[in-house]
């Protein structure tokens, strides 16, 4: 019997992954680069780097609430409002936390590690994991 597995494509073709992943380096370096001219410190760097993978947890209860809540950590859309309260407020942190969330989404993606399908966690618009 066919699973929705069956049907998935075992990852999206070489040319798209390749540029995502370099996409993803870009975003990865010019976080790093920009956390460090707002004078970020990098204890603080590294205790926040994987706060995003937190969302994982939803995949507890069952596939479509984790694959829904590790989407929403892992796309840029979340840091991107986080730096629009920066831009608006000044507030330092605000852009600090933007950055970091960022370079984890690049170093994510820079990895092969994608958004993820609601049918299984190695699902992800990069490649099956």
């Amino acid at each position: 019997m066919a699973t929705s597995e069956d049907t998935l494509p075992s990852k999206v073709p070489t040319s798209t992954a390749t540029v995502l992943r370099i996409e993803g380096i870009v975003f990865l370096v010019l976080a790093v680069v920009l956390y460090q001219a707002l004078g970020g410190g990098w204890l603080w760097f590294a205790l926040l780097f994987l706060t995003p993978d937190v969302c994982m947890l939803g995949y507890a209860k069952n596939p479509q609430l984790g694959a829904r809540l590790y989407n929403a950590a892992h796309t840029y859309i979340t840091p991107a409002l986080f730096g629009a309260v920066w831009w608006a407020t000044g507030d330092l942190w605000m852009g600090r936390i933007a950055l970091i969330w960022m370079a984890h989404i690049g170093f994510d993606r820079v990895l092969g590690y994608g958004l993820k399908d609601p049918t299984g966690f190695k699902h992800t618009h990069l490649q099956r994991v």
